[in-house]
């Protein structure tokens, strides 16, 4: 099996490294398992082949300092941060910070697979899944004022409620506003969205 078909799991939890080790394994993936940041940095040498799934909360190292530490040591190893619905603004920091993706638990398996195998092409499809700035600009353009400020709280990490009383409006409209704006930016995932904001944040 060729390298760039390696996934590395890296997580503290032995029950979540088993149930991904298995589900990979599966779907045909060479699975090495790591029981933490430290004990994988520890052993690594050379230029790691594959990818990396992780989580951003472990203790010791956790995903964003891994993230660094490997960037640190000229890493260029693409890495996927699961993350809880409460650690988007972790998930976020996270991809500032140079993760491919991140992916919000509970997740459906193929979710997590689809993820590591767009990792695995090192950008081949890039086009089709990170629309040119031009492109994302114009999908900018058709949001509302409202939605725009929305948008900005979601690539903050910040969750509904929190928008929402910034706002001055309920809950339930951030989540309509939202909704607009993931399909009027066509984006499949909230992980997508923030890419293209971050793509136009380089750009400005």
């Amino acid at each position: 099996m060729a390298g760039n078909d390696l996934v590395h799991v890296v997580d503290d939890d032995v029950d979540v490294r088993k149930s991904l080790g298995f589900l990979l394994g599966t779907a045909n993936f060479a699975v090495r398992l790591h029981d933490s940041a430290t004990a994988f940095l520890d052993t690594m040498t050379g230029k790691i082949e594959g990818c990396i799934v992780t989580d951003v909360r472990m203790p010791g190292i956790d995903g964003i300092e891994f993230l660094r530490q490997l960037r640190a040591r000229g890493q260029t190893i693409p890495t996927i941060v699961m993350t809880g619905h409460a650690d988007v603004a972790l998930a976020v920091q996270a991809m500032k910070e140079g993760a491919a993706d991140f992916i919000e638990k509970p997740f459906d398996d193929r979710i997590l697979i689809d993820a590591i195998r767009s990792a695995l092409d090192g950008g081949k499809h890039a086009g089709a899944t990170h629309p040119q700035s031009a492109e994302i600009g114009s999908r900018l353009s058709t949001l509302s004022e409202r939605e725009r400020q929305v948008l900005n709280g979601l690539v903050s990490g910040l969750p509904n409620k929190t928008i929402a009383y910034e706002l001055g409006i309920s809950p339930r409209t951030v989540e309509i506003h939202r909704a607009n704006v993931m399909s009027k930016m066509m984006a499949g995932s909230l992980s997508h969205l923030v890419r293209m904001a971050l793509i136009m944040e380089s750009k400005s």
